[in-house]
């Protein structure tokens, strides 16, 4: 019998697969990222005082996000798979049916969705965690700063990883997407509220 556990780690081991999961987390982390950003210098700037507003409207974005990434994906590879699945029938000349082919495209579609999902929402609950020490230990503005340090640092470290199995300078791919944390960040703050 075929257990669903080995189904996943059969799906998980192929490298289109890993090859895809990690497109999905990583340009979608970007967006939460940016997003996120986008919304503590707003929120900031737009007189939002406590912590637990700005954690409020951040998860709001991470929901939005969150489902965004799975539905999307869920759609985009619901239609793929259709074809891919069309294509091996007619090649076949015969339905696959609930087949071992079959249930691993529905795999497939599952953990790329997962994965959509996971990489924006990640990234907002870490800029988001400054302002649960707001009033505490950070005032607003060292929350806001700390969290676009944290920001640029994320952006930072999956540069780097992107440079490193890219095989480029991994310091280059760094700073390139540390450098689009700063520039929503100095946007922000010329926008008008």
């Amino acid at each position: 019998m075929n257990l669903p556990t080995e189904s996943f780690r059969r799906v998980l081991g192929k490298d289109d697969v890993k090859s895809l999961m990690r497109r999905y987390f990583v340009a979608n982390g970007f967006d939460g990222t940016l997003t996120a950003i986008g919304v503590i210098v707003s929120s900031y700037l737009s007189g939002v005082d406590n912590g637990q507003a700005v954690i409020a409207v951040g998860l709001g974005a991470a929901v939005g996000l969150g489902i965004s990434g799975i539905w999307s994906v869920w759609e985009i590879e619901r239609a793929e798979t259709k074809i891919e699945q069309r294509r091996v029938e007619e090649a076949m000349l015969t339905s696959l049916g609930d087949t071992r082919i079959t249930r691993d495209l529905r795999y497939e579609q599952m953990l790329l969705s997962l994965a959509s999902a996971t990489g924006p929402v990640l990234a907002i609950l870490i800029l988001l965690t400054p302002f649960l020490f707001v009033e505490s230990t950070l005032t607003m503005f060292q929350a806001v700063v700390l969290s676009i340090i944290l920001a640029v640092l994320l952006l930072g470290i999956v540069g780097a990883y992107m440079g490193v199995i890219s095989r480029q300078r991994w310091y280059v791919s760094a700073l390139r997407m540390g450098l689009a944390g700063l520039v929503v960040a100095i946007i922000s703050i010329f926008l008008p509220g």
